[in-house]
């Protein structure tokens, strides 16, 4: 489910690059499995964003995507490790793509969502031989979606506390005395934390 929360995000980001070249600051909360909640920060620039969270009992998580480097930083702060991963240009969402494998938009109202003038579309779009919607609340201010989230309820995502300004470089750098960790390309260990080595 973070998953699937995660890249409803990333899709959000990439609408909001391709509508305009813009820098802003946002808190963002996830809900899923119909109370849970994963609070974050995101702070983004054209070519680069910068999302923290800190699941709920667990380490704190700092991920830095450079869409101009093409690779993304996985910070553990905790522990002053870092995983780099690269980014392939060609799963980035297209866009001319308002929501990845849109085939139908229909507005169904006008509401405010956190202080925003939006307009609220169900969305149904296709994975693999399955269609699926959702609805997307579309801010008429900032030109970006601030909420969405699956029609059954079972998730959402949402952007709150939007603050329009430049964002420091230093950003979407990586910090110093961050040592680098790497995955060994099996595919029996992606994913598992004993996999993990450090690099010399």
């Amino acid at each position: 489910m973070l998953k699937k929360l995660f890249a409803v995000l990333f899709v959000v980001l990439f609408t909001a690059s391709s509508a305009f070249a813009a820098e802003f600051f946002a808190d963002t909360i996830s809900t899923f499995q119909g109370d849970k909640q994963l609070k974050g920060k995101l702070f983004f620039k054209i070519d680069r964003f910068r999302m923290e969270m800190k699941p709920h009992n667990d380490m704190s998580m700092v991920i830095i995507t450079r869409l101009d480097k093409k690779v993304a930083w996985n910070l553990m702060p905790e522990t002053k490790m870092y995983m780099e991963i690269p980014f392939d240009m060609k799963n980035k969402p297209k866009i001319d793509e308002k929501y990845e494998g849109e085939i139908e938009r229909k507005e169904v109202g006008r509401e405010a969502i956190d202080g925003h003038p939006t307009i609220k579309y169900l969305i149904t779009y296709q994975v693999d031989n399955d269609k699926r919607q959702v609805y997307q609340w579309l801010a008429t201010d900032v030109k970006m979606p601030v909420k969405t989230a699956d029609v059954d309820g079972s998730w959402s995502q949402e952007l709150k506390n939007i603050k329009m300004g430049p964002q420091s470089d230093s950003l979407f750098e990586l910090p110093a005395g961050y040592q680098k960790m790497q995955m060994p390309q099996l595919p029996m260990m992606q994913g598992m934390p004993g996999g993990m080595k450090q690099m010399k």
